[in-house]
């Protein structure tokens, strides 16, 4: 087989990339040639149990995966204070109370009264006659207090953007706020 010049750096290449690939699968696969676990731990001395100082089970390097027989044993034999509390409950018991009890003091919450709302605020209107004529609905001539004019209403029409004229009487008529729907009664005014 002939190799070209425009090839042989690909060969090169191949070449350099199998020397560091076969070295590498060696390392990796070393223990299937030899038929031993190759990431088994190795072989660890015993190491020796150490005890607390407050007598409680031994301590082991943590290191060490094997099982410890005789440390499993020695934590069969302690025993747990747990103050009489059931350890394997969520909820805590209420401690019981040995001799006299004492009597709680009653308390009694003041009934509380509610505020009265305060009265709704006077209709700035004054009703000062009437007009009618046979055929036509009666009017009745009206001033806003504050503002300069008199205004000639019939029953239904509003009165300064916020009071509806709602009955006409001889000696009354009655209106009513359209913001807060009170109503009012106002008396005939003598100029």
């Amino acid at each position: 087989m002939k190799i070209g010049t425009e090839s042989k750096k690909q060969v090169i290449a191949a070449v350099v990339l199998g020397a560091i690939a076969i070295p590498l699968a060696l390392y990796t696969f070393r223990g299937f040639f030899t038929g031993s676990n190759a990431s088994a731990a190795p072989s660890v001395p015993p190491v020796a149990a150490v005890t607390r100082p407050s007598g409680g089970l031994p301590t082991q390097d943590r290191s060490d995966p094997r099982l410890h027989l005789d440390t499993l044993e020695a934590s069969r034999k302690v025993k747990l204070e747990t103050g009489g509390r059931n350890i394997f409950t969520m909820e805590a018991e209420i401690p019981k109370v040995e001799g006299q009890v004492r009597a709680q003091k009653e308390y009694t919450v003041p009934l509380i009264t509610p505020i009265p709302t305060p009265p709704p605020p006077q209709i700035p209107i004054k009703y000062y006659g009437f007009a009618s004529k046979p055929g036509e609905t009666k009017k009745v001539f009206l001033q806003q207090q504050g503002v300069d004019g008199v205004y000639v209403v019939r029953q239904g029409d509003i009165v300064g953007r916020r009071y509806r004229l709602v009955q006409i009487s001889s000696n009354s008529v009655t209106m009513e706020d359209v913001l807060t729907s009170n109503r009012q009664s106002i008396p005939l005014t003598v100029r």
